[in-house]
């Protein structure tokens, strides 16, 4: 750049510099930008792609419509659903016992963590024991958790925590063990507390971690719940799902899946947006 204003007779300067820099980066601004219309773009096409793809081979019979139903099938019955409030009950009832779940896997799961972290030798004498309790099938405990809790609201959450908390505390203390032992050793020398330890270095080295965990749980704790209200519910959208498959109304089973996928990607959506606002005030 400096040979180019030297051709013409000009000198290098600062805010040459300066405006050639901003000239970058706008550019940059604008690459991101159209990358993102780009990828709004094609997942639009892949979206309609799928919907009309299902609907056409379902009036051509292609695919069993009795089976696999179609999206005007599915956009009825959700409009008859709406009309007569019965969706959002279900859907309310679900959504509770999700975010419920979720929020007590994720925080009991980042709570042990901290305390296996604490005790290395608490974390020496239950390792082996997080491990088989990861590898058991959580879903195979949905019936032990209705025999002692009752078929109820409670058994339902309890099904949505367990199926993440083990996975979360692994990850978590995981994450708390790899920090950097200098961040470690500065604030020993300094003299901070193992709490000041924690405070300042541990548990914000780890928050890209644990938001990762949430992004996972999300998934989980619709499992656990879905399959919780496979087991004991009359409401909601597990019970729908069984209801269905009992009166073969596979459009009512083909609706409450769709209305899990679109809730699910809400939910991940906000998990997305809590981790660029952590990552920006860090």
């Amino acid at each position: 750049m400096q040979k180019f204003f030297k051709r013409f007779g000009r000198r290098w300067s600062p805010l040459d510099h300066k405006s050639h820099t901003k000239a970058l980066h706008n550019a940059y601004i604008r690459s991101l930008k159209k990358e993102k219309y780009w990828v709004r773009f094609y997942q639009l096409v892949i979206f309609l792609i799928f919907f009309s793809g299902w609907e056409i081979a379902s009036r051509n019979k292609w695919i069993d419509p009795l089976i696999f139903s179609s999206p005007s099938k599915v956009w009825e019955l959700f409009l008859i659903k709406v009309q007569d409030g019965t969706l959002f009950f279900d859907l309310g009832f679900t959504l509770s016992e999700t975010i419920l779940g979720f929020i007590l896997g994720t925080l009991l799961g980042t709570i042990l963590a901290a305390i296996l972290w604490w005790s290395p030798f608490l974390s020496k004498i239950l390792d082996p024991y997080l491990v088989i309790l990861n590898s058991m099938p959580k879903v195979a405990l949905g019936p032990i958790l209705i025999v002692a809790l009752g078929p109820s609201f409670t058994s339902i959450v309890a099904m949505g925590t367990i199926i993440s908390v083990i996975i979360t505390t692994i990850v978590v203390y995981t994450s708390f063990r790899e920090v950097d032992p200098n961040y470690i050793k500065v604030l020993q020398t300094f003299g901070g507390t193992r709490f000041q330890i924690f405070k300042e270095a541990i548990l914000p080295s780890s928050f890209p971690v644990i938001i990762s965990t949430l992004k996972v749980n999300v998934g989980l704790s619709w499992v656990g719940v879905i399959v919780g209200e496979f087991l004991v519910a009359s409401k909601g959208l597990g019970y729908m799902i069984i209801y269905g498959f009992q009166v073969f109304n596979f459009t009512l089973v083909m609706l409450s899946l769709l209305v899990i996928a679109v809730l699910a990607t809400i939910m991940y959506q906000a998990v997305e947006f809590l981790e660029k606002k952590l990552i920006k005030n860090n």
